[in-house]
């Protein structure tokens, strides 16, 4: 099968990104037929000037629209694309220089309709963004379930990397109007109409999160609130690893607990998991201080979707609250 892809990129105020990831694409050193859509999701600060800029290097067109969120930017970008298979990226990652030749080796070897790569850090990457994606990606926490070859869960692809069939696009119209959570949606719609999803583990990108401790906080809270939300529309895909963030939450808290009446071996198991993470994130990132702000980013991400996890599931189920009407601000209006 002869595939042309078309990269499909949704920004929103973020030009400086959009410059780092043309500069990458500049790099690529491969033989594949590619163009760039980038679709401006209402910003106000535009991306256009450093667009214009690569029009001369690269196959590249810019769209500006008013603002109606990344889902509805990349199904936006996929009806204006020429190619035959989409690769939606989001503007915060930097491609490798092999990438798409990963991409296509795989393809034409196992075709899928849909695939994901993981998401490594970039040595330029900062302490902060290091320890992030280490509890992002890394197999001691819930990373271990998302993005690897041995993942316990069928693969589920994510936005950020991202590859579409043109075929399986108009099948499933793309994306819905949740996020996030709008691309875990898209590959349990997918299924349901037969398609294939796989792990390309070649095809990585650095993903350069612009992000804070509390920004981490908001991101893995309504993480956690969309799972349960994913659960009620597509109940057959219900897994008891998505209680373990909540679980591992709950221990810490039983564990601490416990002390006051002398039982000491629950936080001592707790202490155990950590020594193990902090002992990871050190040898992976060859810092220990990376290894001590990893530990702060697991415990982030444990209660953060822990937390919005729980309180969702109990909304949804105790109190039958519809999705839309209990969570207005995970959705977006399309216009």
């Amino acid at each position: 099968m002869q595939l042309m892809y078309s990269f499909i990129i949704p920004v929103f105020n973020r030009p400086n990104e959009i410059q780092e990831l043309l500069d990458s694409f500049l790099e690529l050193k491969t033989a594949c037929t590619f163009e760039i859509i980038i679709v401006e999701d209402g910003s106000t600060k535009s991306s256009k000037q450093v667009v214009d800029s690569y029009t001369s290097k690269l196959d590249i067109s810019y769209f500006f629209k008013e603002n109606s969120g990344p889902g509805a930017s990349r199904n936006y970008g996929m009806q204006r694309a020429n190619g035959n298979y989409f690769i939606i990226l989001d503007s915060d990652c930097i491609l490798p220089s092999q990438y798409l030749n990963a991409v296509n080796n795989s393809l034409q070897h196992n075709y899928v309709d849909c695939f994901g790569g993981p998401d490594a850090a970039h040595a330029s990457f900062s302490n902060l963004q290091k320890a992030i994606n280490f509890s992002m990606t890394s197999f001691l926490t819930t990373g271990g379930i998302r993005g690897h070859k041995n993942s316990i869960d069928t693969f589920q692809p994510r936005s950020f990397n991202m590859g579409l069939s043109k075929k399986a696009f108009h099948e499933t119209q793309g994306f819905g109007r949740i996020h996030p959570g709008e691309d875990p949606d898209l590959t349990i719609r997918l299924w349901t109409k037969g398609f294939k999803t796989n792990l390309i583990p070649e095809a990585y990108v650095f993903h350069k999160r612009r992000i804070s401790w509390s920004k981490f906080y908001t991101q893995v809270n309504k993480f956690g609130m969309v799972r349960p939300i994913l659960n009620y529309w597509h109940p057959e895909t219900k897994k008891i690893t998505y209680w373990f963030p909540f679980l591992f939450s709950f221990s810490c808290i039983l564990s601490l607990l416990l002390t006051v009446f002398g039982i000491l071996w629950p936080l001592y198991c707790v202490f155990l998991y950590y020594i193990l993470v902090l002992v990871s994130a050190t040898i992976q990132n060859k810092s220990i201080i990376i290894g001590f702000q990893s530990l702060i980013a697991t415990t982030i991400q444990f209660f953060g979707y822990g937390y919005g996890f729980i309180k969702s599931t109990l909304t949804l189920t105790l109190f039958n609250k519809k999705p839309e009407e209990a969570f207005p601000k995970l959705f977006f209006k399309i216009k």
